[in-house]
């Protein structure tokens, strides 16, 4: 008992050396707590060991979404580049005013390799206390969150022209750029009929490349032949529903796909049901006159944007519309299915 009792005056003694020697150096300032003064070696590795292991514990019960939503990753892209560039940079994009000065550096998550989306969500949803890395969770939804994490699985590699075709925008740019929201940036459009005041440039051909066209389908960062087995998809589901083979157009769809038309969204079996059926009669003789045609890969996706001069016939009126198209495309055993249709005109002047 004697022993015990010793064991516990000298544990205490210990404790209470140990704290008056915490205690002291906290109050003689002798830490330097200077940014600009890297940590000692051990305490590097004890940090980074903490850090690690507290948000491995902490992510196990995440539940990853559908990463691969394109109009998710345009969204995160947006936010990337409001929220995330000075610190972490954008492709092409080789530093930034306030990155230098800060402890821990941020990594660069261009070049850095696709992280665990869990781990990426957890991260910028809590952030990581001591260094600048915020919690975005207290002024961000999950879905936000979610938006940027599936920006990021694609965001090591890409070009900027691939970043600005996604809505990144420089970051110089980005005091101005608004945050994108569960339903903002959403890009609007018009169906192959309907009709939105031109501009003096509409019908001229331009290059891929070329800024957005009137009918808010941009074609910037695109490029010919890109991914050529993309294109050809495109090309046979453009051919499909000028010859109305309108199990040639569905085979070509995912079962998954959304598309977009004069502000509506539809599933596959919507469209199937009900809009095919006009797209088929307005394209029904029509002289279609490509302008141009540019794709951009995306690891396992692909864009593809095209333009085309329609002239037609429509409920007994003679129409000219110049057509802009955007797909987005999975490649697939058999080939590259389209899972986003994004579908958009403007009248050809006379």
């Amino acid at each position: 008992m004697k022993n015990h009792q010793r064991h516990l005056l000298i544990a205490g003694i210990a404790i209470g050396v140990l704290a008056i020697g915490i205690g002291g150096f906290v109050w003689s300032g002798l830490y330097n707590i200077g940014a600009d003064d890297p940590h000692w070696a051990p305490t590097r590795v004890l940090i980074d060991n903490l850090r690690e292991r507290s948000i491995a514990a902490r992510m196990a019960d995440v539940a990853v979404p559908n990463l691969e939503d394109p109009q998710r990753i345009r969204l995160g892209a947006v936010n990337y580049s409001a929220m995330c560039t000075g610190c972490h940079l954008s492709p092409g994009a080789e530093d930034t005013e306030i990155r230098p000065g800060l402890y821990p550096m941020p990594p660069d998550l261009t070049t850095l390799a696709k992280e665990d989306p869990k781990r990426s969500f957890w991260i910028i949803k809590h952030g990581i206390k001591m260094t600048a890395m915020p919690a975005w969770g207290k002024t961000h939804t999950d879905e936000q969150i979610w938006n940027m994490v599936a920006f990021l699985q694609k965001l090591p590699g890409m070009t900027p022209a691939q970043y600005a075709a996604l809505g990144g925008k420089p970051p110089a740019e980005d005091e101005d750029h608004m945050h994108a929201g569960m339903d903002e940036h959403a890009e609007g459009g018009h169906s192959h009929g309907e009709s939105e005041p031109a501009d003096e440039h509409a019908g001229q051909e331009e290059t891929p490349a070329s800024k957005p066209d009137a009918a808010g389908i941009s074609m910037e960062g695109l490029q010919a032949n890109a991914v050529p087995a993309a294109e050809s998809a495109a090309k046979a589901f453009h051919a499909a529903l000028s010859q109305g083979d309108r199990d040639a157009v569905l085979a070509l769809l995912a079962p998954n796909v959304v598309i977009r038309e004069g502000g509506e969204t539809q599933t596959r079996d919507a469209y199937a049901a009900g809009h095919l059926n006009h797209d088929i009669a307005f394209l029904k003789g029509a002289d279609i006159r490509p302008v141009d045609m540019g794709s951009m890969p995306m690891g396992d996706t692909a864009m593809v944007g095209s333009r085309s001069q329609v002239r037609t016939t429509h409920h007994g009126e003679p129409v000219a519309v110049l057509s802009s198209e955007m797909l987005t495309l999975r490649k697939a055993p058999n080939g590259w299915l389209i899972i986003q249709v994004d579908w958009a005109s403007q009248p050809l002047q006379p």
